[in-house]
C-alpha cells in the first residue's frame, strides 16, 4: 500500500531512521536503517498511532531468485572504516535471516509464509573488532510479515447435513455454515469472506454475510420430494473479481407432518367366513394408505355401524398398519349367513395446521358372507348337574341329555358315556333319547359326586360329535347306624365311689343330616340290670359312665365289658351297639392308676417288678461269667499249634501230580471203591502225552478195608430199596465196568462177524421197553423162514 508506506517513511525519520537509494523488494526503492544508538532502550517505549520505531516488515511468499533484502543496522560509532562488526540473534538468525557483519545489511534467505509465523523477534549488537567488544548496546526489533491473499476460504465442514418439516414456511432457518479465511482480516479484504448459493434454487437461499441457508419455496411436499443437495460457495476479497473461493455441500432432508389423510383403495371388501371360525380367529385384513411416515401414518380402525356390529370385532397390526378382522361371536349359517359393515379408518395423531385439507380419516363397506359347515351335534345345555337317592334301584332313570345336529339336515344323533370317565360302568345312558340310569348300587358315603362325560354324535357320521359333562350328586338315605368316635377301653379304681364319672363317650354318623345329628345313648337290655356300671344320655350326643357300686376288687373280676347301644333319630333310625372295655387297676388316694395286672399283687410282700429284673439281670451277668472262665482254663489245658514263633512249619502241595490223589489221604482207603482186579493195572491216560522220563509212581496196594466196605454196601442196600432217595446221594463209579451183560455185546459189527444166524428171541423176555426191537428182528427171522 504506497499510501501506508509513505505514512511509515513519515514515522521513520522522526526515529532517526534513514533511507538510502538502495533498491528493496517490496518496498519503495528507498532503504531502511535502523540506527543503534545509546538511548535506544528509552527510545522503546516511546510510539505512535501503535507502530514501533524499531520494526522492519517484509511482504510472504516472495518469488525472486535473489535473497529479499530486509534492511539495513547502523551504528553511530561505525566510521565507515570496517573497525565495527555487526552480530545478529533470535529468530532464524543465521538460516533465515542472514546479515552483513561489515554493512549491517539483512536478507531473507528463504520463502516465508505470513501463515506459519506472522512475526520474528532478532536482537542486534555492534562489536569492536579488534577488542571484541561492545561499542553499542544490545538493540531488540522485530521483522513482521506482510499478508497477501494466499489462502481460499475453509469451511468447517466438508459435508452438511440439515432437515426442517415439509410444508415449511418460506424463509425458515435450515442451517448456518461457517467458512475460514487463513489471511490476515486486519489487513485488507483478503479474510472478507462473502456466501452464495451455487446449486438448490429456487428451493433455497444463503445470507451472503452469515452463510444461514433459509427456505425460498412454498409448500415444498415431501411426498414429492424428500432429499435436497446444496452446494454453498464461500469467496474471499469481499466477493470481488480475482478472490479465492472454497464450497461446500449440504444435504437437507424433509421431514414428514400428517398433511395426508388415510384413503382406502376400494370402497368395498368381500370376506368369507365358515361357520365353525373359532372366536378371536381373523376373518381377513384391509388396509388405508397414508402418504405420511412414521407416527403420521398410524392409523386406527374401527367399525362404526352394520348388522353384524356385536358379531364381528376390528383391531390394528401395528407392524402393517392394518385392520383385522376378528370374530367377536359364533357365527351361525343356519341363523344368518350374511354380514354387511362399515369400517372407518382415522388417523390416531392429526396436525391441527392442516385440517383445512379435510377429515383424516376414510371409511369403506366390509361383507362377509358366513359357510355352511357339517358341525356337531349340539347340546341344549352347556353342563348338566343330576341328583340321585343313593338306594335307588337298578336300572332307575336320573336324568336326561339332549342335543341335536345344528345342521339344516338335522341327523339323527345317538348318545354314549365316555368309559373313561366312568371306569366302573356306574351309569349307563339310552343311546336313543339320552336318558342317563345306574347300572350299579350307589354309595354317598363311598363317592358323593360321579363326573361323567356324555357324547354326542351323528349317526351318520359319528366323527361329528361333541362331549357334554354331567355332574351326579348322590343324595343321602339313612343307612348307616352311630357308632362310637373311638374306640373306647378305661378303667375304674378298686377304691372308687359309687355315682363316679369313669368316662365320656361320644359317637359319628357317616350319613349326612341336614337338622344335624341327634344321638341317643342306652345300656343293651342285658346290662341294663345287671352291670355294676349306669349309663347317663347327656342329650348333646355325648354320654357318661358312672359306677354303681363302691370299690371293686380286680382279683374277682379284672375286666368289664359294657354293651352300648347308640340310635340316631333319622328315619328309619339305625342303631348299632358298642363295647366299652372297663379294667380294674389299683390307684392310690388321689385316684392315679398304679397297676391293672391282677397277677402283680397276689403276695402283697413280694418284691417290685423293677427289682425282679434287676436280679434277673445280676443272675444272667454271674452264669455268663463262669461260662467263659471254664473256656478259658479249658484252652489253656490244650496243646498250642506252634511252640514258638520260629517254629513255622510250610505244607507244600503239589499240583502237577494228576492221577492218584485219592490215594494221598490219611483218613481212609478210597482204592476199596474200586474193582479189585482193575487196581494193578496201571493204565496211562488216553487224553495227555505221557512223559518218557517221569513214569507214574506206582504205590504199594492197601489191605482190605472191611469196616468201609460194610458201610459202603449198607448204604447201598438202603439207597436201592428206599423209591423217594435223591438221585444225587448216589454213588456211581465208572472206573469198573463189570463181568459183562447177558446179552453180551449188541453190535452189529460183531453180528456181521459171526459164522451163525443170531437168535434174539430173548429180547422179548426183556419187557416192553423193548418190544420193538424185538418186533423188528422178530420179523427178520421170520421172513428167513418163509
Amino acid at each position: 500500500d504506497p499510501l501506508r508506506l509513505q505514512k511509515l517513511f513519515k514515522e521513520g525519520r522522526r526515529h532517526e531512521i534513514g533511507f538510502s537509494a538502495v533498491k528493496t523488494s517490496g518496498f519503495p526503492e528507498k532503504e531502511k536503517v535502523l540506527v543503534l544508538s545509546g538511548n535506544s532502550r528509552q527510545d522503546l517505549h516511546r510510539s505512535k498511532r501503535s507502530w514501533m520505531w524499531n520494526q522492519f516488515f517484509l511482504l510472504e511468499e516472495y518469488t525472486g531468485t535473489d535473497y529479499q533484502y530486509v534492511g539495513k543496522l547502523h551504528s553511530d560509532q561505525d566510521k565507515g572504516d570496517g573497525s565495527l562488526k555487526y552480530i545478529l540473534s533470535g529468530d532464524g538468525a543465521g538460516d533465515l535471516f542472514i546479515i552483513n557483519e561489515n554493512t549491517g545489511d539483512i536478507q531473507a534467505t528463504k520463502r516465508l509464509d505470513r501463515e506459519e509465523k506472522p512475526v520474528y523477534i532478532l536482537r542486534a549488537q555492534a562489536i569492536n573488532r579488534r577488542t571484541g567488544r561492545p561499542v553499542e548496546p544490545e538493540s531488540e526489533f522485530i521483522i513482521k510479515i506482510h499478508d497477501i491473499n494466499d489462502n481460499e476460504p475453509m469451511f468447517t465442514k466438508d459435508v452438511y447435513n440439515a432437515s426442517i418439516p415439509e410444508m415449511s414456511d418460506v424463509g425458515t432457518f435450515v442451517v448456518q455454515v461457517t467458512a475460514t479465511d487463513a489471511d490476515d482480516p486486519t489487513y485488507g479484504n483478503s479474510a472478507k469472506v462473502v456466501y452464495s448459493i451455487l446449486q438448490g434454487q429456487p428451493y433455497f437461499s444463503v445470507e451472503s454475510e452469515t452463510g444461514i441457508i433459509k427456505t425460498a419455496l412454498l409448500n415444498m411436499d415431501r411426498e414429492n420430494r424428500e432429499q435436497y443437495q446444496v452446494v454453498i460457495q464461500a469467496k474471499d476479497m469481499g466477493g470481488q473479481m480475482g478472490g479465492l473461493s472454497g464450497t461446500t455441500t449440504v444435504n437437507i432432508t424433509l421431514t414428514d407432518v400428517n398433511d395426508n389423510p388415510p384413503r382406502f383403495p376400494q370402497s368395498t371388501y368381500q370376506f368369507r367366513a365358515p361357520e365353525s371360525t373359532p372366536l378371536d380367529s381373523p376373518v381377513g385384513r384391509i388396509k388405508a394408505n397414508d402418504a405420511d411416515v412414521d407416527e403420521n401414518a398410524e392409523i386406527e380402525y374401527s367399525i362404526t355401524e352394520g348388522d353384524g356390529y356385536d358379531m364381528f370385532g376390528i383391531t390394528t397390526d401395528k407392524d402393517t398398519q392394518e385392520g383385522i378382522i376378528t370374530v367377536k361371536k359364533a357365527l351361525d349359517f343356519e341363523s344368518k349367513n350374511l354380514y354387511i359393515l362399515k369400517v372407518e379408518a382415522t388417523n390416531t395423531h392429526v396436525d391441527p395446521r392442516f385440517l383445512y385439507l379435510g377429515p383424516f380419516k376414510d371409511s369403506a363397506t366390509v361383507r362377509i358372507q358366513v359357510e355352511d359347515v357339517d358341525e356337531p351335534p349340539m347340546f341344549s345345555r352347556p353342563a348338566y348337574i343330576m341328583e340321585v337317592k343313593e338306594d335307588v334301584p337298578l336300572n332307575s332313570v336320573i336324568g336326561t341329555v339332549t342335543a341335536q345336529d345344528p345342521d339344516a339336515a338335522k341327523n339323527p344323533v345317538k348318545y354314549s358315556v365316555d368309559r373313561h370317565t366312568d371306569m366302573d360302568r356306574v351309569f349307563n345312558i339310552n343311546s336313543g333319547n339320552g336318558s342317563i340310569f345306574t347300572s350299579k348300587p350307589l354309595d354317598r358315603e363311598a363317592l358323593l359326586w360321579h363326573n361323567i362325560t356324555v357324547i354326542a354324535a351323528e349317526i351318520n357320521n359319528p366323527k361329528q360329535s361333541s362331549r357334554v359333562p354331567v355332574f351326579i350328586k348322590v343324595l343321602d338315605v339313612n343307612d348307616n347306624a352311630p357308632e362310637f368316635a373311638m374306640f373306647y377301653e378305661t378303667f375304674v379304681c378298686e377304691n372308687a365311689k359309687a355315682e363316679q364319672l369313669i368316662q365320656t363317650l361320644s359317637a359319628v354318623d357317616k350319613d349326612d343330616s341336614y337338622n344335624g345329628h341327634q344321638f341317643s345313648f342306652s345300656l343293651a337290655p342285658e346290662a341294663a340290670s345287671s352291670s355294676n356300671f349306669t349309663l347317663q344320655d347327656n342329650r348333646d350326643n355325648t354320654a357318661g359312665i358312672f359306677t354303681r357300686k363302691t370299690r371293686y376288687n380286680r382279683h374277682e373280676t379284672s375286666t368289664y365289658f359294657l354293651p352300648v347301644v347308640i340310635s340316631d333319630n333319622d328315619y328309619p333310625i339305625q342303631s348299632s351297639t358298642e363295647t366299652v372295655t372297663i379294667r380294674v387297676c389299683a390307684c392310690d388316694h388321689r385316684g392315679k392308676m398304679l397297676s391293672c395286672n391282677a397277677e402283680a399283687l397276689i403276695h402283697p410282700t413280694g418284691l417290685s417288678t423293677g427289682a425282679l429284673i434287676a436280679i434277673l439281670l445280676c443272675i444272667i451277668i454271674l452264669l455268663v461269667t463262669v461260662v467263659l472262665f471254664a473256656a478259658l482254663r479249658r484252652q489253656r489245658k490244650k496243646e498250642p499249634l506252634i511252640i514258638s514263633k520260629e517254629d513255622i512249619r510250610d505244607n507244600i502241595v503239589s499240583y502237577n501230580d494228576e492221577g492218584g490223589g485219592e490215594e494221598d489221604t490219611q483218613a481212609f482207603d478210597i482204592g476199596t471203591l474200586r474193582n479189585p482186579e482193575a487196581i494193578d493195572d496201571n493204565k496211562l491216560r488216553r487224553d495227555i502225552v505221557p512223559e518218557t522220563l517221569f513214569m507214574p509212581r506206582r504205590t504199594a496196594t492197601a489191605r482190605d478195608n472191611t469196616d468201609v466196605r460194610d458201610f459202603i454196601n449198607q448204604r447201598l442196600k438202603e439207597n436201592d430199596t428206599d423209591p423217594t432217595a435223591p438221585p444225587y446221594d448216589s454213588l456211581a463209579t465208572y472206573a469198573y465196568e463189570g463181568n459183562g451183560s447177558v446179552a453180551e455185546s449188541l453190535s452189529s459189527l460183531e453180528s456181521v462177524t459171526t459164522d451163525g444166524d443170531q437168535d434174539y428171541d430173548y429180547l422179548s423176555d426183556w419187557g416192553p421197553r423193548f418190544k420193538k426191537l424185538a418186533d423188528m428182528y422178530g420179523s427178520m427171522d421170520s421172513d428167513k423162514d418163509s
